[in-house]
């Protein structure tokens, strides 16, 4: 995982068993419909296991040994893969969302059961191999609230812009257009870190968002508050059946 503004030292590791990770699972996954229609898309086999499997054996890996999973649609489709998670080393609670309540609600709710001043935040619907030790050490490290895994990327839609040290100036929704400070387009891949006070004062019954929700303020509220680390792993998408089937 290459590090921006990286000054050749190394971070000092963290204590992943002590680090918690909420995997965000209650989406209602419209875009994969009809397969989403029986079962969570966590719950879909890739390769021959499924998504949230895979997830969960990734971060047991990597170290992570407390897992909250968010739920909402075909809640039971998850709960009866993945149970108390022992069966693949992990103490896994559930946090219940009547409704969706978003990337920020979502977790705001979820931070009782989490238990720490900083955890991962997983996306339900994507798969990769990224460095967690490394992004966990970094984010401790530059003393950020949030720290965004990117990959090199121009997207035109949901956008991350970042100066050479890191530091994100700003999210593009739709097509680039101006920003209020210069930098380079990446394309967030679906997992971070961040400090449970990010949450603070998101309501946990309202549905809200981080990228273009909350994460703004905390940027204007504080310079390098969210910054990104640059890694080249793998990274799939699993959001539309042509990303499932070339997947799978």
């Amino acid at each position: 995982m290459n590090q921006p503004g990286d000054s050749g030292a190394s971070p000092p590791p963290v204590d992943m068993g002590r680090l918690p990770a909420l995997v965000l699972t209650a989406g209602l996954a419209t875009r994969l419909q009809p397969l989403s229609s029986i079962r969570a898309k966590a719950a879909l086999p890739v390769a021959g296991e499924t998504l949230v499997s895979r997830i969960l054996r990734w971060l047991h890996a990597a170290g992570i040994r407390r897992v909250v999973l968010n739920l909402h649609h075909r809640a039971d489709s998850i709960t009866k893969i993945v149970g108390d998670g022992s069966e693949l080393g992990l103490a896994v609670r559930y946090s219940w969302e009547s409704e969706i309540l978003g990337s920020a609600g979502g977790p705001a709710r979820a931070v009782p059961l989490l238990e720490s001043d900083r955890f991962l935040i997983v996306n339900g619907d994507t798969l990769t191999n990224v460095d967690l030790p490394a992004l966990a050490a970094r984010h401790v490290d530059t003393n950020a609230l949030v720290t965004m895994a990117v990959v090199d990327a121009n997207p035109h839609y949901n956008a991350i812009v970042a100066n050479e040290a890191g530091i994100v100036s700003g999210f593009l929704k739709r097509e680039p257009g101006t920003l209020g400070s210069p930098g380079s387009r990446f394309h967030f891949i679906g997992v971070q870190m961040v400090n449970t006070s990010v949450f603070a004062g998101v309501r946990p019954d309202v549905k809200s968002e981080t990228v273009h929700g909350i994460y703004p303020a905390l940027m204007a509220s504080r310079s390098g508050a969210i910054r990104i680390v640059h890694t080249t792993n793998d990274f799939f998408d699993i959001g539309a059946p042509r990303d499932y089937l070339r997947t799978a």
